[in-house]
């Protein structure tokens, strides 16, 4: 109860001898700080707000109008349509000022009729996606229709400096596929995966689902498209998320990692304190919507929406379905350490803390001597519990009391620090270490992340960071951004000692422990340990780093690094289950407002004929190679029309949620959605921002992240490129599976990309290019 009586700003009470009223000075200043702190922002929102609603066009330029409005009037000569004079009639009468009244009201029609104008043109304009297909080949040109959209785009693009979300208007919506294109790309798709029997029996189902109920969900679906922002988003996170009752720990959260290849500083604190700081400046950046949004060859943007929750959000649990809660502003962080919780403020006498200030708090943290209470140890193993079972606790015992205040905090915390007890290591001569570094991030002990906050950054003893991140909110390209982000900046922020620059001008506040009452629920901790403990047993990850070669080859060879990746995995999947597979790789969808993510599937025919040509001797390695080819580009057009917004599998799962929605049964829906992904891939992107300078700092990219395997009886890989001749591979299955092996796959992929590597540096010998003339005539050497 001291904590209780220590917050207590303001009393007030009756005594015989009058009135007594007590106050803490510093507390009321902390809250009209915060109330000052939280009118800026909606200020700043309001303004925001304004800017965005009228780009590409400036706000600024409402003034020069109304200038030359001002001055055709009195000048004698009438505004477009006569405006000002119509404007003025209904005015209470003709003197100056209503004349100047009359000025602005017409300048502002006019600007708003530019302004939409100019908005629904760039729309128009980014609803083009016949640049996608352009042939990026050496030599090739780029047709004419192009090259006029390239310019008026540019033009539009670079009229105005945007904010985060000043595109949002202007992205087109997710076109909806027709059923029968639809049916063409599944068909072909899932050909290399059945047999002559079974995919007649598949083109049976399918045309006699485009022939009967799927006209009629069509039309469902085609209404929805046209009422909502987006016609897959929000079914997506409802029903693939929030609705799923699986524990988010392996299951659905995922990682990122450090970049390995730097030590900044061996010091814990110093280390968590700079990342903080970097992560609160990344916020205020969202904030202020001073962050650039990512735009494709700088001049066609992304969506920005999954921006919005990336701090102070966390997923709650409920009995059927979960909830994410989103809190416009939080002033503080909650600091998990050995088995701990703390509330650490970051804000301090109307400003945000310094790094050498948030040092100082971690210091404190690190030094206690403080000891969990019974069940706080492990009760972040809640969180990774059965969702349903996690919220039917989280009602009985977290809804009053010192408990429901705790709870709360951790949930409307900027975000969650884990200061862990042990070291994250890396040694290319130890490969093992890599692996047990993925594993402390991908789950950690159970119970030492906060698996339903939005995100959780991990600290190793020896300053290593990686974090464990909630799914729903946001896709991993977000995490991605934010991740260079702080790179770009975090190498800079360590004095020679290992310690945070800065000298602090105060002694910060003192963070401050939660309060727990879990004796009434040890017993549901204590099942949720024992869960999560024999979840995380069953899971086995491998980092497989390939350093023999990375994209500066495969652009030699002329094909996409993805489609080159992919390759190799599936060639490394025959050999290591001895057929072929369904497989999944993410592709992004936010080319359209809300868009999220596309199914790519690179099991294709050509990419079956390749591998089957590569297992046979008989094959010349020509052939090889014009069937790799061919499987490449096919596996490009595949990504190009997911990004376009014709993929399969969106619009499959969403047929499907209309024929529940109407109860009826679909013997085709129903297989396909039941599918196995055995093989699900994800590419980590990289170069989101600027601010990572690889020529400058080679070694400051992080080794990327990965997340669980979908299928029990599947692998989940996750790759990124991280440079001219390096490629991470995050490989994770589950040990229960006798099929799968996290090694003997690593093991595979490395043995297929040295094969590949082969027959293209044949190829290359055997077919050499023809030697360019130099300039004064002789051949060149």
């Amino acid at each position: 109860m001291a904590e209780a009586h220590s917050a207590v700003a303001f009393s007030f009470a009756i005594t015989h001898e009058g009135f007594d009223i007590n106050y803490d000075h510093e507390v009321l200043n902390l809250v009209w700080n915060s109330g000052v702190r939280s009118w800026k922002k909606r200020l700043a929102r309001a303004r925001n707000g304004v800017r965005n609603g009228v780009y590409p066009a400036h706000i600024q330029s409402l003034w020069l109008i109304s200038a030359i409005a001002l001055g055709l009037h009195f000048a004698g000569y009438q505004a477009p349509f006569n405006l000002t004079n119509r404007i003025l009639v209904h005015l209470p009468s003709n003197t100056i000022n209503w004349q100047v009244a009359a000025c602005f009201a017409a300048a502002l029609v006019i600007w708003l009729s530019i302004c939409f104008t100019m908005r629904y043109t760039l729309k128009l304009l980014l609803m083009y996606k016949g640049w996608m297909y352009e042939s990026r080949a050496p030599g090739s040109r780029v047709s004419l229709p192009t090259m006029l959209w390239v310019a008026v785009v540019r033009v539009l693009s670079s009229w105005n400096k945007p904010g985060l979300y000043s595109f949002q208007g202007s992205l087109p919506r997710l076109p909806l596929p027709s059923v029968s294109d639809t049916m063409t790309r599944y068909l072909r798709s899932v050909r290399p995966l059945l047999d002559d029997d079974n995919y007649t029996r598949m083109e049976r189902l399918a045309k006699e689902f485009e022939q009967t109920i799927g006209k009629k969900l069509q039309w469902y679906l085609i209404l929805k498209s046209w009422w909502s922002t987006n016609y897959v988003s929000d079914w997506w996170e409802e029903y693939v998320y929030l609705r799923g009752r699986s524990p988010l720990c392996v299951n659905s959260n995922f990682y990122g990692t450090d970049a390995i290849f730097m030590n900044l500083t061996d010091k814990q604190a110093a280390r968590a304190a700079n990342v903080i700081s970097l992560l609160l400046n990344f916020r205020r950046l969202i904030e202020h919507q001073e962050l650039q949004p990512i735009m494709v060859q700088g001049m066609i943007p992304l969506c920005s929406w999954q921006y919005e929750r990336t701090f102070n959000t966390a997923r709650i649990p409920g009995l059927e379905t979960d909830r994410i809660i989103h809190y416009r502003d939080s002033n503080h962080i909650v600091v998990l350490h050995k088995g701990c919780y703390y509330k650490m403020p970051i804000y301090y006498k109307g400003r945000i803390l310094r790094p050498c200030e948030l040092q100082v708090q971690i210091e404190e943290i690190l030094k206690a001597k403080a000891t969990p209470v019974d069940g706080e140890e492990h009760l972040a193993a809640l969180t990774a519990w059965n969702r349903s079972k996690w919220a039917e606790a989280r009602n009985t015992f977290f809804s009053r009391g010192a408990n429901h205040v705790s709870l709360r905090t951790i949930e409307s915390a900027a975000f969650v620090l884990s200061l862990d007890d042990e070291p994250f290591e890396f040694d290319l001569a130890r490969p093992e270490l890599l692996d047990n570094f993925g594993k402390k991030l991908l789950h950690g002990n159970g119970y030492n992340r906060w698996f339903d906050k939005c995100f959780t950054v991990c600290v190793g003893t020896n300053g290593r960071v990686g974090f464990n991140a909630e799914h729903t909110w946001a896709d991993a390209p977000v995490l991605g951004h934010l991740w260079e982000y702080i790179f770009g900046d975090d190498i800079y922020g360590y004095d020679e000692t290992g310690n945070t620059k800065g000298t602090p001008e105060f002694q910060p506040p003192t963070p401050t422990r939660l309060s727990w009452d879990l004796t009434p629920c040890l017993t549901q901790i204590e099942e949720a340990t024992i869960d999560v403990t024999k979840l995380i047993n069953e899971v086995n990850l491998r980092i497989l780093v390939h350093q023999e070669y990375g994209k500066g080859f495969m652009k030699k060879c002329r094909i996409s690094p993805d489609a080159y990746i992919q390759m190799a995995l599936q060639l490394a999947y025959y050999r290591d289950a001895g057929r072929f597979s369904l497989t999944y790789e993410a592709s992004m969808t936010r080319l359209f407002r809300e868009g999220r993510t596309e199914t790519v599937r690179p099991c294709t025919i050509e990419s079956a004929a390749w591998v089957k040509a590569m297992q046979n001797p008989n094959t010349t390695n020509d052939e090889r190679v014009k069937m790799m080819q061919d499987a490449a580009d096919r596996h490009q057009l595949g990504y190009q029309d997911a990004m376009c917004g014709r993929g399969i599998d969106r619009h499959l799962f969403c047929l499907y949620v209309v024929s529940k929605y109407l109860e009826v049964d679909s013997p085709f829906l129903n297989e396909v959605l039941s599918e196995p992904w055995r093989l699900s891939t994800s590419q980590t992107p990289h170069g989101q921002t600027p601010k990572m300078d690889l020529k400058k700092h080679p070694n400051c990219i992080s080794a990327g992240g990965g997340f669980g395997p979908v299928a029990d009886d599947g692998y989940g890989v996750s790759y990124i490129i991280a440079g001219e001749n390096l490629i991470f591979f995050h490989i994770s299955a589950k040990t229960t599976c006798q099929q799968t092996d996290v090694h003997r796959f690593a093991g595979n992929i490395s043995q297929a990309l040295a094969d590949i590597r082969s027959m293209f540096e044949k190829h290359m010998k055997d077919h050499p290019k023809p030697a360019k003339p130099l300039t004064n005539g002789t051949a060149s050497k």
